[in-house]
């Protein structure tokens, strides 16, 4: 087994607001990326920013000695190339600690008009071997994050012969059914572009399949079970916590990244927890799968797969989900704490007497109490809160409240900000 380095790997989580940037970087990632604009494949969710905010997220990661980096990974047309130098000036003045970038291009343009800036290569380049490798690295970039489809094997390869390129890898997320998110299903269904940050998820839609006789033109619509066999493109979501071990003793990846480009807060926090504890337990020799999958079960997802980084892709044939565009997790989150720490936003419908399980950021100290309002008590390892009374910001009382209400509700006494209350389903 190769000897653990001194440096730790990298735990980078997505941010498509300043909310979630904040609730990443609290609950246990190193860096997040995100980014403004339609310059960033991040376009949906990059709304949520504007320059101001971003700055904001800026300087917040850096008070926490964490790192941002911006995605400005989409693939510009003539007409907007001078859009684009002024936009990369634009995030260069804002003190990021790296530009994710796709193309040779505007790689060049960047070092030319930001060359302070690190250079980090986007998955969108589809980098699989050596000789890639060395191109980018040799025009100047720091960091590749690598295509989905490469094997831990080839990243081995690359980073035998280039020991100072820094690599990083998917650990978890939405998986495309093309090549590394260049798929045209979007584009030619709806005139949106994948790779212009503006995908429609075409894979993930029921699809109905027909024949057509050549000879007189006759459609026949193939009957098929209900339920089996429509959704033909979903990939199901990669997960790799019971790889990391796997992973870090390859002593090659530098980085390992969370995919969420338009997910909940839930998910940018549980995703960021789970695996800083898979991380740091690594690195204590102590290693917990099972309870790492029974946390990222909690999650909304399309069913889970290791994807390609352990085995080829020819060696399986489980990374696609045949019945479901989405399944819900093992539990509901019906509460999400304020920045204040004392009162939650009710997600789901919250009901006096019932228990709730609180997930906070893992450094947080929570103390018991009982009161009026309800009680926070401590059992086998886990914090619960159970509520006496539903009494919201403004006096008024209920008996059970709503995800339609958006009133904050009083807190038996403070929580760590952004913590979240669940309950399971099944």
């Amino acid at each position: 087994m190769p000897k653990k380095s001194d440096k730790k790997v990298e735990l980078l989580s997505p941010a498509g607001n300043l909310t979630k940037l904040k609730i990443a970087l609290n609950y246990g990632a190193d860096a997040v990326y995100g980014g403004v604009s339609h310059f960033s494949l991040r376009n949906r969710a990059s709304k949520e920013f504007d320059l101001e905010t971003f700055k904001e997220g800026i300087d917040y990661a850096h008070s926490l000695g964490k790192k941002v980096f911006v995605t400005i990974n989409g693939f510009p047309f003539n007409s907007q190339l001078k859009l684009l130098e002024e936009h990369i000036t634009k995030m260069a003045a804002l003190n990021p600690d790296a530009f994710i970038i796709a193309t040779p291009g505007v790689v060049k343009l960047s070092k030319k008009i930001a060359p302070h800036i690190p250079i980090h290569l986007s998955t969108q380049a589809n980098v699989l071997n050596v000789l890639d490798a060395e191109v980018f690295y040799e025009m100047g970039v720091k960091r590749i994050v690598a295509a989905r489809e490469l094997s831990l094997s080839d990243a081995s390869e690359i980073k035998k012969h280039l020991p100072d390129l820094e690599l990083e890898i998917f650990i978890h997320g939405s998986m495309c059914f093309a090549f590394s998110g260049r798929c045209l299903i979007s584009a030619l269904q709806n005139g949106r572009v994948p790779n212009r940050g503006s995908c429609a998820n075409d894979c993930r839609f029921d699809y109905e399949y027909y024949v057509k006789n050549p000879d007189n033109g006759v459609m026949m619509r193939l009957e098929e079970e209900e339920g089996v066999g429509t959704h033909i493109f979903n990939a199901k979501d990669l997960n790799l916590a019971s790889h990391i071990a796997e992973i870090l003793d390859s002593g090659v990846i530098d980085a390992l990244k969370i995919e969420g480009r338009t997910k909940s807060t839930y998910y940018a926090g549980l995703t960021a927890r789970t695996y800083r504890m898979a991380i740091d337990d690594y690195y204590n020799n102590h290693q917990r799968p099972a309870f790492y999958q029974s946390e990222l079960h909690t999650l909304k997802n399309r069913g889970f797969t290791d994807g390609y980084i352990i085995r080829r892709p020819f060696e399986r044939l489980d990374t696609q989900n045949h019945q479901t565009a989405i399944s819900e997790g093992d539990f509901q989150v019906n509460g999400e704490v304020d920045a204040s720490g004392e009162y939650f936003l009710c997600k789901y419908t919250t009901q006096i007497g019932k228990t709730y399980e609180i997930i906070a950021p893992l450094t947080s100290h929570i103390e018991p109490v009982f009161n009026d309002i309800g009680k926070i008590y401590t059992y086998e390892g886990r914090h619960y809160l159970c509520l006496n009374k539903i009494i919201l910001k403004n006096n008024a009382e209920l008996s059970e409240i709503h995800s339609g209400n958006t009133h904050p509700v009083k807190l038996p006494d403070k929580l760590p900000p952004y913590s979240f209350l669940r309950t399971k389903t099944t």
